[in-house]
């Protein structure tokens, strides 16, 4: 399928002429353009002499906590007026989100915009709620356009702007948009390039190039791994993530979470709590000083502890009420700093 029609289709950016066509620069495939074409991702198209994206519009706008993303160390309990422009650059079995994230790709994902965002409305809108601005749900990197506009808007009214994304970018797309987000979650599917490609259809090492190069631009990490059947739920697969989750430091929250059956994986089982429980003591054995487990661990699994006495610092719900009892960021029972943006 060579992209959907009716959506809203606006000028994009991050493309370059390049021997007669023009190509894309925002994610590695750097798709190049002739006239008509779509690219790999479905929602950037050729028509003359510019490029048009589906994303500078939303097919989701609704408020959730950041805790949701998953970020547990950036702001808790912060509500973020989250948006969904469609489309992906990956084409995983198991997502959730297939009728967002697989638009233009697969017809039984028929959700496009209609019209475009108002990024100055969002972000007032935001800033009255007390809010940060999310992009989730599909792949955020490819509404970079969108995201570069909403930051605009939402710097001089001190509202946020996080992610939740596949890391899947170029070199040169993460020098201009890191220095206007917040927080990112990035999913590490995968520890070793056959199996990344077989479950996500892209190649691993830009995603962890792009986390490297987030940490040095000062955005606040955190890194989310599924448990998927046969691709990343093995003690090699998780031993290896965890050990580059370590790499980028021993401080950086590493989420594990569990597979739901659906969309192409829809016969497969869910993760069990036991491999959830070797998951975190892989993590732990790797370093790791915050490994979490939002659901089948029960509250314990979303508890934050002080590295340094074990003191529940923050205690969360699910997707709930959270108790952040850390004072300035630091432990109230032995004064030790928590990595992390707390206020």
């Amino acid at each position: 399928m060579d992209g959907v029609d009716g959506g809203a289709w606006l000028p994009a950016d991050f493309y370059r002429p390049v021997d007669g066509g023009l190509q894309c620069t925002l994610c590695p495939f750097r798709c190049r353009l002739r006239d008509g074409d779509t690219g790999a991702c479905k929602v950037r198209r050729r028509e003359g002499d510019r490029v048009l994206t589906a994303t500078r519009a939303t097919t989701v706008e609704h408020v959730s906590p950041v805790e949701r993303k998953p970020l547990y160390h950036y702001r808790p309990g912060l509500p973020l007026l989250t948006l969904a422009p469609p489309g992906c650059s990956f084409r995983c079995d198991y997502c959730v989100n297939f009728r967002l994230s697989q638009y233009g790709r697969d017809p039984a994902a028929p959700i496009a915009p209609q019209r475009a965002t108002d990024p100055a409305a969002l972000a007032r809108s935001a800033a009255e709620r007390g809010a940060g601005l999310a992009l989730s749900y599909s792949e955020p990197s490819l509404a970079a356009e969108l995201t570069l506009e909403l930051a605009a808007k939402a710097a001089p009214l001190g509202v946020p702007v996080v992610w939740k994304s596949n890391g899947f970018l170029t070199p040169e797309a993460v020098a201009r948009l890191g220095p206007v987000l917040d927080a990112v979650n990035v999913d590490v599917k995968a520890a070793d390039e056959h199996a990344h490609r077989a479950l996500t259809g892209a190649p691993l090492a830009p995603v962890l190039d792009t986390l490297r190069r987030l940490k040095d631009a000062g955005v606040w990490v955190e890194v989310s791994t599924p448990l998927v059947p046969g691709s990343s739920d093995s003690d090699e697969q998780l031993a290896g993530i965890a050990e580059f989750v370590a790499g980028l430091g021993l401080d950086t929250p590493w989420h594990l979470l569990r597979f739901t059956p659906t969309y192409r994986m829809d016969r497969h089982r869910p993760t069990p709590p036991e491999r959830l429980r070797r998951a975190v003591a892989l993590g732990r054995e790797a370093g790791l000083r915050y490994v979490y487990v939002e659901r089948a661990l029960g509250a314990e699994g979303r508890a934050t502890r002080c590295p340094g006495c074990g003191t529940e610092a923050v205690a969360r719900e699910l997707w709930g009420r959270v108790d952040n009892r850390l004072h300035e960021g630091a432990c109230r029972a032995c004064g030790e700093r928590l990595a992390g943006v707390w206020q």
